[in-house]
């Protein structure tokens, strides 16, 4: 039953995540300790017709003996070989399936500095690259499986290491609606369905700004650009071709104005960071940027991030997800963003995806900039919904709508 299973969740990742085309070249980011799992996306792939597979393994346990290792200026290097293979994906219009399994707390203890110039130098070599992706010129989609080490962060430790993989096996196939009995193809098409109608309900009430509330403390403004657009579900790549960029994927979201969120907001779940653990983040925003800040665990790693670039404390995300969904109801804190993002409303500092803004994939950086898009080397997302959530729009005549009530969105 376990091959069928698996056996399913390749073709489905394939068929309808990245929508591989007759031709075309299929990359695999994956773990080592996911060989099994990437062997069985490449055997899918070839059987809907890709022309190649290329697997790109990383080995994070390396990693970690190497920023122990290495001296700090190693890290301001970025190999010109992997910079030459990622912009060769890039030319050849690839699809790019990557497996994120990593341990959470994998860099725990690493010298801050040696992963703040490692991130900086891999995001200005990648920056074109990564571009191509969040402009949806290339077809991504993103993937999780257990291992061992992430499972056992998981569950509690009174399980064993087997019990921990099998139960978390469970809450992935449950949160990719994979099943012994159903087509998983056919489930994702009328998930996808569903949240097509959301991002219509969205678009058509042509909002300036959303007002969030909670029973932590948040209340929150944040005003949406001029040509915002929501997106959620199946998404539209350059090529006119359809797929899914994230699996499990419970949101609908859009950018903010880079100078336009003010308030005070509570993260309600904790943000798992460059191997250290951030809870109880506070965060006071003033014309759109963070202006204070605290942590009952983690502040300096915060500290770190919010200070990545000028982009990192401003947002570039906004983000709905229902209380009421599988992810959620699973009571299950992933200390994983993938699944952990779709569990609740959630923000993300640094980056936004100009497929958000009308005429925005076509845009350079200063055009964005104008349109209040933000940039940064990061995109880091924080969870901030809670089973008391309300969200109220502004329209544009001053008139309000209910978005959320109870944590929840209303009827549309």
């Amino acid at each position: 039953m376990m091959d069928n299973l698996l056996d399913k969740y390749a073709k489905l990742v394939v068929k309808t995540g990245i929508n591989i085309q007759k031709g075309q070249l299929l990359v695999i980011n994956s773990p080592i300790e996911c060989a099994d799992f990437a062997r069985r996306i490449a055997k899918a792939g070839f059987e809907a017709g890709c022309s190649d597979v290329k697997i790109n393994w990383s080995d994070e346990k390396f990693s970690r003996i190497r920023f122990d290792g290495a001296a700090r200026e190693i890290f301001d290097d970025f190999p010109k070989y992997r910079y030459d293979m990622f912009m060769s994906f890039k030319e050849k219009g690839a699809a790019i399936v990557s497996i994120h399994a990593s341990d959470p707390l994998i860099f725990k203890g690493v010298e801050q500095e040696k992963l703040r110039r490692a991130q900086m130098a891999a995001g200005k070599a990648l920056l074109e690259y990564r571009s191509a992706l969040m402009n949806n010129e290339l077809r991504w989609c993103v993937v999780s499986i257990p291992t061992p080490a992430w499972a056992s962060k998981v569950f509690p430790a009174s399980l064993s290491e087997d019990e921990a993989v099998s139960k978390l096996w469970q809450a992935i196939f449950s949160a990719v609606r994979i099943d012994e009995h159903t087509d998983p193809i056919e489930a994702w098409n009328k998930h996808t369905d569903f949240m097509q109608r959301a991002t219509e309900f969205l678009n058509n009430q042509q909002l300036v700004s959303l007002h969030y509330t909670s029973g932590l403390g948040t209340s929150l403004t944040v005003k949406l650009p001029v040509g915002h657009i929501w997106a959620g579900g199946a998404e539209i790549a350059a090529d006119k071709v359809k797929f899914v960029a994230n699996m499990p994927t419970e949101e609908v979201y859009s950018l903010p104005d880079r100078n336009g969120v003010d308030g005070v907001v509570y993260a309600s779940k904790p943000l798992i960071y460059q191997g250290d653990v951030i809870d109880g983040i506070k965060l006071v925003f003033k014309a759109g940027r963070v202006v204070e800040y605290s942590a009952a665990r983690g502040e300096k790693v915060l500290k770190q991030l919010l200070e990545t670039d000028e982009g990192a404390s401003h947002l570039g995300e906004v983000a709905l997800v229902p209380y009421d969904s599988p992810i959620s109801n699973s009571g299950i804190l992933f200390y994983n963003t993938l699944f952990d993002e779709n569990a609740a409303c959630h923000l993300a500092f640094g980056k936004a995806y100009p497929t958000c803004l009308t005429g925005g994939d076509k845009m350079d950086t200063v055009e964005l900039l104008s349109h209040g898009v933000n940039d940064s080397l990061v995109h880091e997302d924080f969870m901030i919904g809670t089973e008391d959530m309300e969200i109220v729009g502004t329209k544009a005549d001053g008139s309000k709508i209910q978005i959320f009530t109870k944590g929840n969105f209303v009827d549309f």
